[in-house]
C-alpha cells in the first residue's frame, strides 16, 4: 500500500490571518516578481511598499524600470514580504502574494490616497514622487502562501488578506487628520502605543497609517502594527478607541 502524501498546509485560522495582515502592514520593502514580455521568463526586483486602507499593497515605480514595462504588458505578479531577523532567515515569517497590478491615475481619488499613504510610510520619497516618470500601482491580491516559520505553512484567500468593512471610506477620510493630530499633539501616547501594544522599545515613534483594522507605527526602520479589538464603525469610534487605548497604556506604564 502506497504511503499517503502528507498535507504540508495547516488549516487557515485566525492566528494565520492576523500574521498575514501584520506582514502586509509592517513591511516597507518586498521582492516583486513579474513576467518579462520579451522572454516570458520571471524577473524579480526590490520595491518599496505601502498599503491601501483595505490592505492592498501599493508600489511607486519609475516608468523607466524593467518591472514597470512588464506590469503594463502583463499585470500578473507576485510580491514577497517579510524581513529576516537574527539567526536563520528561513525561521522568520514571510508571505508570497499573487496579485494583479493596476496603475493608478494620479488625479483620481485612489491615486491621491495612494500618494498620501505612501509618503506617510516613506517620507523621503517626496523628493521624487511627483516626477513625471513615476507612477503608483495597486497590487490586487488574489491568493497567498504564508510561511510562519518551520512547519507553519498556510494557503490564504483574498478574503483572508483584505479588510472588507462598510466604514473603510469614512476612516480613510479621517485618517490623515488623526495621524497628524497624534504625531503633533500626542507623541507621548504614540510611544505608549508602541511600547504597550507592540512590545517595542523606547524611541521616537510616529503613527504612519490608520484603518478600520488597526494602525501602523514607525521608528526609523522599525515598523509595528497594532490591531483594534474590533473593526472601527466610524470616525467617532476611531477617536474613542484611541483615547481608550492611550488610557490603558498609561495605566499599565504606571
Amino acid at each position: 500500500m502506497a504511503d499517503e502524501k502528507k498535507d504540508v498546509l495547516r488549516p487557515t485560522d485566525e492566528e494565520a490571518i492576523r500574521l498575514a495582515r501584520r506582514l502586509l502592514r509592517v513591511s516597507r520593502y518586498g521582492a516583486l516578481a513579474v513576467i518579462e514580455p520579451e522572454t516570458g521568463a520571471p524577473s524579480a526586483s526590490r520595491v518599496a511598499t505601502a498599503t491601501d486602507p483595505d490592505g492592498s499593497p501599493l508600489i511607486l515605480v519609475s516608468t523607466l524600470s524593467t518591472h514597470t514595462g512588464a506590469l503594463a504588458a502583463d499585470p500578473r505578479c507576485s510580491l514577497l514580504l517579510g524581513e529576516p531577523g537574527k539567526g536563520d532567515p528561513l525561521a522568520h515569517p514571510r508571505i508570497t502574494i499573487s496579485c494583479l497590478a493596476h496603475r493608478l491615475d494620479r488625479e483620481s481619488d485612489d491615486g491621491k490616497r495612494a500618494r498620501r499613504r505612501y509618503l506617510n510610510r516613506h517620507p523621503k520619497a517626496e523628493l521624487y514622487v511627483d516626477f513625471g516618470d513615476f507612477c503608483f500601482f495597486r497590487l490586487d491580491p488574489q491568493r497567498a502562501g504564508l510561511n510562519g516559520g518551520f512547519g507553519k505553512a498556510y494557503a490564504l484567500t483574498r478574503r483572508d488578506l483584505l479588510v472588507d468593512h462598510p466604514s473603510i471610506g469614512e476612516i480613510a477620510a479621517a485618517e490623515q487628520g488623526a495621524i497628524s493630530h497624534m504625531n503633533s499633539d500626542h507623541r507621548d501616547a504614540v510611544e505608549l502605543f508602541a511600547r504597550h501594544f507592540a512590545r517595542a522599545g523606547v524611541g521616537n515613534w510616529i503613527m504612519t497609517g490608520l484603518d478600520v483594522d488597526g494602525f501602523d507605527l514607525a521608528c526609523g526602520d522599525d515598523s509595528r502594527r497594532v490591531f483594534f479589538d474590533e473593526p472601527l464603525t466610524g470616525a467617532t469610534a476611531m477617536r474613542q478607541a484611541l483615547v481608550s487605548m492611550a488610557r490603558a497604556a498609561r495605566d499599565s506604564s504606571q
